[in-house]
């Protein structure tokens, strides 16, 4: 899911969907990595990772839209 170019291609609710989905399971991960050990540590580091992606294009998206507007 984190390839960029599929997640530039989802819409903006696809975008936020996704982004929803990635921070749940982030804070499910950490929740086990506090119980338990983790069968995949770098689990932590491709969900931030996934999210950090996400923001950035929402975030061009944003200032495009602005920039065409004015």
């Amino acid at each position: 899911m984190s390839n960029v170019l599929e997640l530039r291609e989802m819409s903006d609710e696809q975008l936020a969907l996704s982004l929803k989905e990635a921070a749940e399971s982030l804070f499910r991960l950490r929740l086990q990595a506090q119980t338990e050990r983790l069968d995949a540590p770098s689990e932590l580091r491709r969900f931030r990772r996934t999210i950090a992606r996400i923001k950035t294009l929402q975030r061009e998206r944003e200032m495009a839209s602005k920039s065409s507007s004015d």
